[in-house]
Order: C-alpha cells, then sequence, then structure tokens
C-alpha cells in the first residue's frame, strides 16, 4: 500500500481540559523540531489527532528515520502510517478494493474496523464494517474473522476526507517536553542520573543539567562522558545548558575538615546548595536526582531528608523506586548504557568513606558543617562554573 501520510494519536495530552490546546501545539512543535532531520512535512491538527503529510507528497514508508523521530515526542501515544483518500462512498470503495489486492489477497482472514469523526456521514461504523467487508471478501475470497483476524484494515472517516490504516505503532507517551516547566538535572556520568533526565522529560520538563566536575583527582576524560551524555538527552529537547562545577576543592576540603562518615551527605548539601543557585538562573523550578531508595548506604530516607534540608526548592527523584536492573534496561533502550559505564571516576565515588552514615542526624550535620565556609565556598565553585551549550 502507498502511504501517503501519518496519523499520530496522542494519550495523557488528550485529558489536559483547558490546557489541551496548550499541550496539543507543544506537541506539533516538538515533532516539527524532531522531523527537520528527517524531510520536509506538514503538521496539523485534525479531529482529535496530528496529521502529518510529505511536502513533496513521497510515499512516507520510504522515509528514513521517521519512526525513531516520532518515538522521541513525548506524548505520542501511538502512530500510523496511513493514506488519506477521498471520503465519498464510491471513491472510498475503490481504495478499499485496491488495499484488498495489496494486503488481503493471500491472507486466510482479514477484519474491517471503521470509526467516525463525522457523526452525520450517510453510514454508521457498523454499516460500513459490513459495506466495506463485502468488498474485500468478494475482491479476495478471503474470510471475516472479527476475534483473531490475519490482517485488519482501520478506516476513519473524517469531515474532508477518509483515513485507511493497517498498523498502530507504540509511541514513548508521556506529556510534550516544554508544558511542565524546567529542571536542572545533576548529571554525573553514571548509570542513573541520564535516565532520571530521560524521565523527567518523558513528564514534559525541560531539562538542564549540572556535573560536578572533581578534576584533578578524576580523569578530564570524565567531563566529556558527562558531555556525551547530555548530548544523548539533546534528542529529545533540542537543546540544553550544561554547567561544570569544579568540585575536587571543595571535596578535599571537607575530608580535611569533617567526620569521614558523614562526608556524602555533606558533599550532597553541597551540590544542591550550589545546583539550586544555577537553578535559579537558567529559571529551573526544581532539581532532578538519579538517587534511589535504600540501593547504597547513603540512600536512605533520613539521609535524604538530611540532604534535602540544604535546599529550599523541590528535589524530584524519578528513580526512587526503580530497581538497578530496571534502571539499566531504561538506560539500554535510551542509549546512555554503553557511555555511563565508561571506566572513568567521577565525584560521587571520590573521597567515598568506607562506612557513611545510614541515618544523618541534622544537628550532627549542622554542627560539623560550621567548621566549614559553606557560603564563600558555595560563592567560589558558582565563580568558576562553566557553562556549556549542548546540542
Amino acid at each position: 500500500m502507498d502511504w501517503n501520510a501519518i496519523i499520530v494519536r496522542y494519550g495523557e495530552v488528550f485529558l489536559k481540559g483547558k490546557n489541551r490546546g496548550h499541550f496539543i501545539g507543544q506537541l506539533k512543535k516538538n515533532i516539527e523540531r524532531l522531523l527537520k532531520g528527517v524531510g520536509e512535512f506538514r503538521v496539523k491538527e485534525v479531529q482529535g489527532f496530528l496529521l502529518i503529510q510529505p511536502q513533496g507528497g513521497e510515499r512516507v514508508e520510504r522515509v528514513e528515520g521517521l519512526c525513531d523521530a516520532l518515538n522521541k515526542a513525548f506524548g505520542v501515544s501511538s502512530f500510523s502510517f496511513c493514506r488519506v483518500v477521498p471520503r465519498e462512498i464510491s471513491a472510498l470503495e475503490k481504495e478499499v478494493e485496491r488495499f484488498a489486492e495489496n494486503e488481503v489477497q493471500g491472507k486466510k482472514s482479514f477484519k474491517i474496523q471503521a470509526s467516525r469523526s463525522d457523526k452525520e456521514y450517510p453510514l454508521n461504523s457498523m454499516e460500513l464494517n459490513k459495506r466495506l467487508g463485502e468488498i474485500v471478501n468478494k475482491k479476495t475470497g478471503c474470510r471475516v474473522d472479527l476475534r483473531n483476524p490475519e490482517v485488519t484494515l482501520y478506516c476513519h472517516i473524517m469531515h474532508k476526507n477518509a483515513l485507511l490504516f493497517l498498523d498502530v505503532c507504540k509511541g514513548p507517551g508521556g506529556i510534550p517536553v516544554g508544558c511542565s516547566g524546567r529542571v536542572l538535572l545533576l548529571l554525573s556520568g553514571g548509570i542513573d542520573s541520564p535516565v532520571a533526565g530521560y524521565l523527567a522529560m518523558k513528564r514534559g520538563c525541560v531539562v538542564d543539567c549540572v556535573h560536578f566536575d572533581a578534576s584533578p583527582y578524576t580523569s578530564p576524560k570524565t567531563k566529556q562522558k558527562v558531555i556525551s551524555l547530555a548530548r544523548m538527552l539533546t534528542q529529545y529537547e533540542g537543546a540544553l545548558k550544561l554547567f561544570v562545577v569544579p568540585f575536587g576543592a571543595i571535596q578535599r576540603q571537607m575530608k580535611e575538615s569533617a567526620p569521614s562518615k558523614l562526608l556524602v551527605v555533606l558533599y550532597r548539601r553541597m551540590m544542591l546548595r550550589i545546583a539550586q543557585k544555577l537553578a535559579s538562573k537558567c529559571g529551573a523550578l526544581a532539581l532532578v536526582t538519579g538517587e534511589n531508595l535504600a540501593q547504597v548506604a547513603s540512600q536512605t530516607l533520613e539521609n535524604m531528608r538530611a540532604i534535602e534540608e540544604a535546599c529550599d526548592i523541590p528535589v524530584l527523584r524519578p528513580l526512587l523506586t526503580y530497581d538497578k536492573l530496571e534502571t539499566i534496561t531504561l538506560a539500554r533502550m535510551i542509549g546512555t548504557y554503553e557511555t555511563s559505564i565508561l571506566p572513568y571516576e567521577d565525584c560521587c565515588s571520590l573521597f567515598v568513606p568506607k562506612h557513611p552514615v545510614t541515618s544523618a542526624k541534622l544537628e550532627v550535620v549542622h554542627r560539623a558543617e560550621k567548621k566549614l565556609p559553606i557560603e564563600r565556598m558555595v560563592d567560589d565553585a558558582l565563580l568558576l562554573a562553566e557553562e556549556v551549550h549542548v546540542q
């Protein structure tokens, strides 16, 4: 079959009430951006879904990269290659007869699944199923099987045209990037944080990143690894800012002045303080981390509470309830896993005590921090922070 368009269905977007127009407009904008590298297309809203048509009229199934682009458009619940045809019954019957020759001939069973946006159409859905089914049966001799057909032809009647399609491809789901505000992701270079960023995007967030660079105690390749991970995330939102904050000197100073068992909590509190300042600079409303509950000794509820107390804006943890295998599966799916496991140490594994505290008390944490010039350390780190534009 010669497919000349794609029908794109949206899931949660459809349920957003008065904001529905905004969500659909953002989805349309995101799809148009993703398709720029694929070809020239028109994207328009038509009666409850989006319709994508190539500017030059070429067959969409021959356009390389089209499915890959749509699978990066959060908000798309499913899509189908389709054929836009006249809706008049005589013309529609001819198209269905052509379909029967190309797609049903030689098959054992088929089914017609008709639906209508235009309820004023002369035939209702059941009548369309019967009439079009008779044409296919007469042309091919293939029997109708409503429960387990070998091939199903979908026919959707719109106000001006009709759509014929065969397959329904699952989309990425979620909410269009740009509908839920901006967040700042703490991107370490490990497996978890890129996946956390991906999940934040899937919930409609625009993501910028901050990386805490522990050089000269870590390899310079760690920074390049993080930039590569950030670039992978831009597949979903186009471009992002990456703040690279020198953190090695801060960690060294804390190691020399604070109790060893508190170091992880103190490092994380300092990261949140700095990240909060950067979030204000880039307009982010929340921070995002790759933390997981009880995955390591330091990631307990007590420690999370002690760490988050240093920050005045929400800290989102999309991976909180995931086990490691689920996170690795997602990392493989989005293509970040192989880069994340490159053997370059990051600040999260540097100067880590053998026995970190698992239930930090705030009064003990505050007492340890009084020995440190916290505000000056934050200001110095911000002064030396590098802003990298990644796309």
